[in-house]
Order: C-alpha cells, then structure tokens, then sequence
C-alpha cells in the first residue's frame, strides 16, 4: 500500500486542482464544508456584508469545486463589484461542470458583452435569427450593434422586423425610436414612443427619452411635462431634476444643453446597455445545440475567426462531441490569443480518453509559450503521473520547486511523486520542508503522518502530525482515517474503530478506508463486520493490489468463520 494509503489524487499546483488527476493529493470530502461557507454567504448577504458573502463564497467553491451553482452565485457578487475577468473564469468552470446550467449561461452573455466582444456579436445574431426567426433578443442586439456602427439605416429594419414579428414587442417600439432620433427624424421617433408608452404608460424609460426629444426640438415646456412624470414614478432621479433645474433658470442655449445631454447618454443607443435590460433572458434559454449552429455560422462568414473557433470547441467538450472539439482546437494558430487555452483544451480532452502522449504534446506546446508558468507545468506533471512516467513527472515538479522554492504546495508535490516512486525517504523530506515553509499545509502534516503510521514506525509522532492536520480541517474524514489507522498501528483498536467508522461516514465510498474499518473489527474478533467491510470495499476498489488482497482477507475470514462452526458443532 502506498504512502497515502491509497486515497485520491490531485495535482497540488499554484494551489489549483488539476484537471487531469494529478500526483498523489489526499483529498477533502467537500460537502459538509461548501454547505456551511454557502450558508455563511447566505447570511452575509441578508446582512449586506458584501465582502463577507465573496469570501464565503470563495470558501464554497473551494470545498466543493465541482459545484456550478456554487461559481454562478461568485461570478454573480464579482460582476457586481466589477470584477468581470474573474467573474468570467468562474462561469466558464460552471459551464464546464454543468453544460445545462442556464444561469451560468445567462451571467456569461452577459459578461461577455460587457467586455466588448462585439466582433462576433454581428455574425452571432444573424446566426441565431437563422435558426429561430421569433428570436426577440436577437434581433433586439443585431439592431443596437447596427445602431453603435452607425449603420442605422440597417438598425432600423432590424427593429420594423421585430415589430412585424411581435406587434407587443415594447422594446423593439423604443429601440427603433432611438435610432430614428439619431438619425434626426423626430416625428417618426415620437410614433414609436408613443407606440411603447401604449404598452407601458408608466414607462420612465420612454418618458425621459421624450423629454430629451422635446428639449432637441426646442421645446422645453413639453420637456418639463415629461420630466415631472419621470419624477412622479422616481422622485429620486438626479438626472432629471438636474435637466428640470436647468430648464426652471430659463437656460436659452441649445448648443450647450445637448453638450450636457450627450455627457449624460441619456439618447445614445449601444448594444451593452441593451444587454443589460434584456441579456439574461436570451440565455435563460441556453441551449448548446442551437449555440454550436450559430458559431457554425460565424465561422462559415469568418473563417479565420479563432475566437470563436475556440468558443466552438468549448461547445463541442460540453456536448461531448469530442472528435469535433479536438478538430476546432488544433485548428487555432499558434500566433492566436487563444492558442495556449486550445493546448489546455486539448490536453484535458486526450487525458479524459487516456491518450497521455497527445495530453503531453499539448501540454508542452503551451508550456513553450509560457516555459515559466508553474500551474500548466503541474498540469503536466499530472499527466506523467497518470502515465507512470515518475522520471519525468520528478524532474518536472523539481522544476517547479527550483522556480518557486518557497511554495510548500510544489514541495508536497515532488514529496508525493518521490514517495510513489519508492523513494520514500526523499519524499518525505519533501514533506517536512512543505511543513516548514507552511506549518498549517494540512495535506503534508498527514501525508507525513499516515506514511508514519503505515511504516510502523514514529508512532507518536505520527499521532501528534495528523492531529495538527485535524486541528486544521476537523471534519476530514482521510484524515480522520489517518488518525484511526495511528491507533491500529499502536494497538488501540477500539479508538482506531471510533476514529474509523467517522471517517467512513465522513468519506463515502473510499475502499481504502472501509478496508481499514475492516482490519480494526477483525482485530476485536468482530469477524462478520470484518466481512460486511471488506466486500463493501471490494465493491468499489478499482487498484488491481488492493482487489487481490481484499479478495484474500475475505476469504480468510470466511475460512475461519467456518472453522468456528465446525468446532462448536463439534462440541455439541
């Protein structure tokens, strides 16, 4: 058995998990902990502690990374204190993990479009009117995207079709009369305003446009009938009761009061704040079907369109369609801003199907554009550890000690690959240098002790590192195992069964922990639970050794079982 006992394992690099499993890593049940950080955040937001409810939140995903809802609710609270970037990131993972998660892919849109991607926008709404001509949204951001180009002759149609499509359409009225006040042609602006004041009287938005229009038209009495039915909704609008301030004093020059207005945007017609009155509810029908035949298209008009030949393979991984989404990535160019995003794509897909020698190859095209970035050189570490290549694996994780060599996480690594490596002793020197550069790095204060405790050997040394890491994450049950596995070590086998059966409750389905719980009830003659422990393990041991010796174990007590009841049969 290993020096981790056979638990899980990841890539401990730039304190990020691996995608591709990664050097031996002694993974945290999650749970329990993402639950309480999450109600934590709960709270904090009840309160209004914003920065309390990200912290908590940031706790959540760590705890259980794989949880979408989870970084939709963070990108959510970094979008709001504009943080857009790593709001973003957040809701790429969501949609990673949960590729059906529409409100992950609402919030993305979103972000999106606030970021200024507008290069493809164009091609992605025709894409979309396309496949589903009753599209509103579509149509809504094809129209405004014309409208900031300038091209508003085109802006226009889009929205009289929309108007065809949808009689009722309230924003397809206000947004063709936006345009047509840009293009200086009041009298057909007004029918429009009109024909949205129809479907919401009480509509501030149109309400201010009007009165903007009256003052452009010079006509500030009717300006200020408008201005007072803005205010009789929204008595807090500062906007307006600085134009009705303005207007009182009598203020004659046009010239400067549309200087004002100008600064104030209060006509100006832009895609992004279309988006954000109406963005989120084109993705609250978010369906990657219809999303890999619109970059189709986009690709089709724009074939050297890398980005989004990126985004159309990202389509592709969460559909599952793999062959398609190795295709669209190899074809990004190596001078591509989205070059080193298509290695990593690349490599998680040829780790998933287990061709570590593609992961490799891409991993280390990314690697050569960025030859110092520690996290891709972990990711790569963990696909020689999948592979069995330990030489390379090991040179590469020195690598990253000798670039950062006060990280105790790359330390933790090279100690684990060491130790998988049977090179225990080194390994462990590793991990008491993790320790001393990091005396709280939990996962090296038990890694140490359980490698103790499974040499037999430092006993109470190992008893006094695993109960430091517990000081640290109480309710880890490979943890809680390690300290359960101290105390059969010593003899203590009725504390090694209390400490034990936590572990298995806290840890689920780890094999290797049921085995342990079974090697304590045999040791107190408790030979059915022995049994009932090493089939439950055997159900879920996939390691080749540990199948043979459970198989073994089972059989021996089901020798002995045996024996028992032919003595006793024949003492009677």
């Amino acid at each position: 058995m290993a020096g981790n006992g056979g638990h899980s394992v990841e890539t401990a690099s730039a304190g990020k998990q691996s995608p591709f499993g990664g050097v031996p890593f002694i993974k945290i049940p999650d749970s329990a902990k993402a639950m309480g950080a999450f109600l934590r955040a709960e709270a904090a937001i009840n309160d209004g502690d914003r920065k309390e409810a990200v912290a908590a939140l940031e706790q959540a995903v760590k705890y259980d990374p794989d949880n979408a809802t989870l970084r939709v609710m963070l990108a959510t609270m970094y979008v709001r204190d504009g943080r857009l970037g790593d709001a973003l990131r957040q809701v790429d993972r969501a949609t990673t993990i949960d590729p059906k998660s529409v409100h992950a892919l609402l919030l993305g849109a979103g972000i999106n479009s606030a970021l200024g991607k507008n290069d493809i926008a164009e091609r992605q709404y025709k894409s979309i009117i396309k496949l589903d001509p009753s599209s509103q949204e579509a149509y809504l951001y094809l129209g405004t995207l014309y409208a900031k180009q300038h091209k508003y002759e085109k802006a226009e149609a889009i929205f009289k079709k929309l108007i065809v499509l949808d009689p009722s359409s309230f924003l397809g009225y206000y947004y063709a009369a936006r345009v047509l006040v840009v293009e200086k042609n009041y009298a057909g602006a007004e029918k429009y305003y009109k024909k949205a004041l129809d479907l919401n009287p009480q509509s501030e938005l149109v309400l201010l446009d009007l009165a903007v229009l009256r003052e452009i038209e010079g006509k500030p009495k009717e300006a200020i009938k408008y201005y007072k039915k803005v205010l009789q909704a929204n008595p807090n609008n500062q906007i307006v009761r600085k134009r009705l301030a303005e207007l009182y004093v009598g203020q004659k020059n046009y010239d400067q009061a549309l200087n004002q207005l100008k600064h104030l945007e209060a006509i100006q017609t832009d895609p992004a704040d279309t988006r954000t009155k109406i963005g989120l509810l084109y993705f609250e029908r978010g369906d990657f079907d219809q999303a890999a035949t619109e970059f189709n298209l986009v690709l089709a008009a724009q074939p050297n369109n890398h980005r989004v030949r990126y985004y159309l393979g990202t389509v592709y991984t969460e559909l599952n369609e793999k062959d398609k989404a190795i295709e669209e990535f190899g074809k990004i160019p190596e001078n591509n801003d989205h070059y080193v995003e298509s290695r990593l794509q690349l490599a998680y897909l040829y780790d998933k199907d287990k061709n570590y020698d593609g992961a490799i190859a891409a991993l280390k095209q990314a690697i050569k554009k960025h030859p110092n970035n520690a996290e891709m050189m972990g990711f790569l570490v963990g696909v020689y550890q999948e592979k069995k290549d330990y030489t390379d694996a090991i040179a590469l994780a020195r690598k990253m000690v000798e670039l950062n060599p006060k990280n105790d996480k790359y330390h933790f690594t090279l100690g684990a690959l060491l130790d998988e490596d049977h090179q225990r002793e080194a390994g462990m020197a590793e991990m008491r240098k993790a320790i001393e550069l990091n005396p709280d790095n939990a996962q090296a204060l038990n890694y140490l002790g359980y490698t103790y405790a499974e040499q037999g050997k430092n006993l109470d040394e190992a008893e006094r590192l695993v109960k430091r890491a517990l000081d640290i994450e109480p309710e880890d049950g490979f943890y809680i195992d390690s300290l359960g596995w101290v105390y059969y070590q010593k003899g203590e086998y009725k504390k090694a069964i209390e400490q034990l059966e936590r572990a298995v409750n806290l840890s689920g389905n780890d094999p290797t922990i049921t085995e342990h719980l079974g090697d304590a009830y045999r040791k107190v003659g408790d030979l059915k639970e022995a049994s009932h422990e090493y089939v439950d393990a055997l159900k879920r041991a996939s390691e080749t050794d540990q199948i043979a010796r459970l198989k073994d174990k089972i059989q021996d007590l089901k020798n002995a079982i045996n024996g028992s009841a032919a003595t006793a049969t024949r003492t009677h």
